[in-house]
């Protein structure tokens, strides 16, 4: 009797996510554990040919490989059957799968003995904090959607938090070996898909995984001086391993959020302030923001043009490892007065007849403008 396709068995599509073929895996085998269907005779077939599909789809590798090549990919032999030893007498789909599992056991921590317990994967959490916190620093609590533990059985997976039993067809070692020819070939176990024990008896609430998924609060600390990229580690806080296995670790990426005020270089701040036309011809005293929420006094000279910088030292953002501060630039933007009355319009007219030398740089300008119009003319 040939294998049913392995998608058809957990009843998800080819293009089925890993999260999707997770669930798919576990509410078959929730369902079909023999222990639930005492008067159903086939429901332990079932059961391990659930288990064999999930072994297989659950690993991106072996899945590439099955997509390709089907069950030829895993099964058959060099001439183990029917055929002479070596690679005379078969087809090279064993071989094919034996090489695979050496090549990659050793990669995902299945080479040489049993799985009992699964190291949690890493998870990312992207943080956007403002400009005022990165400066200062601040606590937060954030919501990390995650495995945890199970605490109906402590992980386990067994109901009641009991013991798993040593898997009968590798007696714990969680890999089987069968002779073909001069070769003898190690695979992983069918029965215990590696791990080299069972449960008899899963846990109703985490389906025989040790772990459940769960919002899960934390305190996290953002240093000073954190800039967009900054990564912070949290060790032993991401998603809990299957049955009891060690947890892996939470990184938290940062992004600053833009401000309406400043702009960020490095440690260095940049703020753009609108002057009017008369402190910039005139010069003055104006007051500008500082990221601490304070103020800071700056001397316009007379006859600034738009476009100076201005520095305030000390004014800017902490680095984030080492001593100092960065310092703040003040760029000027001299404003074009609007909304004149008719005495305003007059009063500039005035003045602009009588400035003839008030304008040093429109006037180089034309001038050059002029030569170049004479010369093109020549």
């Amino acid at each position: 009797m040939s294998k049913r396709d392995f998608y058809e068995v957990l009843g998800v599509s080819r293009g089925a996510e890993a999260a999707e073929i997770k669930r798919a895996y576990r509410s078959k085998a929730k369902a079909l554990h023999p222990d639930h269907n005492s008067d159903n005779p086939d429901a332990e077939a079932q059961f391990k040919e659930v288990n064999e599909a999930y072994e297989v789809l659950k690993d991106a590798e072996k899945k590439a490989a099955y997509d390709r090549f089907g069950h030829a990919a895993f099964e058959g032999g060099m001439g183990g059957r029917g055929g002479g030893p070596g690679f005379g007498g078969g087809d090279f789909s064993s071989a094919f799968s034996d090489v695979f599992d050496d090549l990659f056991g050793d990669f995902m921590g299945q080479r040489g003995g049993r799985r009992r317990a699964t190291r949690g994967a890493d998870l990312r959490f992207n943080l956007r904090v403002t400009m005022e916190e990165a400066f200062s620093g601040i606590q937060k609590t954030i919501n990390v959607p995650t495995a945890v533990a199970c605490s109906a059985c402590n992980g386990t997976g067994a109901e009641g938090g009991g013991e798993p039993a040593t898997c009968p067809t590798c007696s714990g070692m969680g890999k089987v070996r069968a002779q073909q020819g001069f070769f003898t070939i190690e695979r992983t176990c069918p029965t215990c898909s590696g791990m080299g024990q069972i449960i008899k008896n899963p846990c109703n609430t985490c389906g025989g995984q040790g772990r459940v998924e769960r919002d899960r609060a934390l305190n996290v600390n953002i240093p000073p001086g954190v800039e967009t990229g900054t990564r912070i580690r949290l060790s032993g806080e991401g998603e809990a391993g299957m049955r009891g296995g060690p947890p892996g670790d939470l990184y938290i990426f940062v992004e600053i959020a833009r401000h309406e005020l400043f702009e960020r270089d490095g440690i260095n701040l940049y703020c753009r302030v609108p002057v009017s036309m008369t402190t910039a011809a005139l010069g003055g005293t104006i007051e500008v923001p500082t990221i601490d929420g304070g103020r800071g006094r700056m001397q316009i000279p007379a006859g600034s043009q738009s476009g100076r910088q201005m520095r305030l030292r000390g004014k800017g953002m902490p680095p984030l490892r080492g001593n100092g501060v960065g310092d703040m630039f003040i760029e000027l933007a001299v404003e074009t007065p609007v909304n004149l009355t008719a005495r305003q319009k007059e009063l500039l007219r005035e003045f602009d007849a009588m400035g003839e030398n008030n304008n040093p740089e429109s006037k180089s300008f034309f001038s050059s403008v002029k030569s170049f119009w004479d010369s093109m003319k020549g």
